[in-house]
């Protein structure tokens, strides 16, 4: 049987959809969400393996064109990093709503190599469907040799068409990873990443940016993993905050984390979590490295 497999790179400015994409892509939780842009940090391989075809989506973090700090140029490097040595490059937009970070993005995938794709994420958000016509024509004669295809990632809606177009884009090749295998990340990386993403959803709108985790310990038992994880912040005040009165913030956040990784990692989950301050680690490229935050 002939088979087929590549490399997906899923890319696109902050907010636009693309983890939810990968996950629907997926048909599971592969990358984590909120509501909130840049929730996105390190490219994230979601691998699906059908008959004949093994499909490589490489979600990124959103790519921005402000770097204030070290975390906001560790994320567009990665991003870009993922451009290269790809077969398909899906280039999420946000049905009509283009700005400037989307023609910087359209500056990137122009001049890379591979096979195109325009996704229009979040049709099901237009007001007048009927303008969605307009908005397709548009892409189409700007981008001439991109495929165009309309979805909605979170409604799951013409996921299935995307799919059959990436198909048929991908080279003659051997699988690259066993047919069982659904991403390339450690269980320890989603148990930080399923921690930052209830910080993310149940945090202010600043605070989420200015923490990180590490994984202290990861002790499989078999019926039971038990982990032990930090969670840092940069200031002393941000950190009263996340533990918030009596401790009830972090305790909230904890469980519904817990509850998360017990559904992704099919067994009980004992977790314990602890807020210290690390003062300016998202500008320092050293404290970053020692946080995990690898190709700086």
């Amino acid at each position: 049987m002939t088979r087929h497999c590549g490399f997906v790179a899923i890319i696109g400015r902050p907010n636009v959809g693309k983890s939810t994409l990968l996950n629907a892509l997926m048909q599971q939780k592969i990358s984590i969400t909120s509501r909130k842009p840049q929730t996105t940090r390190h490219n994230v391989l979601g691998i699906r393996t059908e008959a004949d075809c093994q499909m490589l989506f490489v979600d990124t973090p959103g790519i921005h064109l402000q770097e204030p700090r070290a975390i906001n140029r560790y994320m567009n490097k990665s991003a870009r990093r993922a451009l290269k040595d790809v077969d398909v490059i899906l280039f999420l937009v946000d049905r009509d709503r283009w700005n400037e970070e989307d023609d910087y993005v359209a500056e990137l995938f122009n001049g890379a190599v591979g096979k195109k794709v325009i996704v229009v994420n979040k049709v099901d958000l237009l007001e007048d469907k009927a303008g969605l016509f307009p908005v397709l024509t548009s892409l189409q004669e700007r981008f001439e040799d991109a495929e165009i295809v309309p979805v909605s990632a979170k409604k799951d809606k013409n996921t299935k068409e995307l799919i059959k177009v990436v198909r048929d884009m991908l080279p003659e090749s051997p699988f690259y990873y066993d047919e069982d295998q659904i991403t390339d990340r450690s269980e320890r990386f989603l148990a930080s990443e399923i921690i930052r993403e209830k910080l993310m959803r149940q945090l202010g709108d600043e605070l989420p940016y200015s923490l990180t985790i590490q994984i202290d310990k990861f002790e499989e038992k078999p019926e039971l993993i038990h982990i032990d994880a930090t969670i840092f912040v940069e200031k002393d005040g941000q950190k009263r905050i996340l533990i918030g009165r009596k401790g009830e913030k972090l305790k909230r956040i904890g469980i519904d984390a817990r509850t998360d990784m017990e559904a992704t990692f099919g067994r009980k989950v004992m977790l314990n979590t602890w807020v210290k301050v690390k003062a300016g680690w998202s500008d320092d490229e050293r404290a970053m490295k020692s946080l995990g935050y690898d190709e700086i």
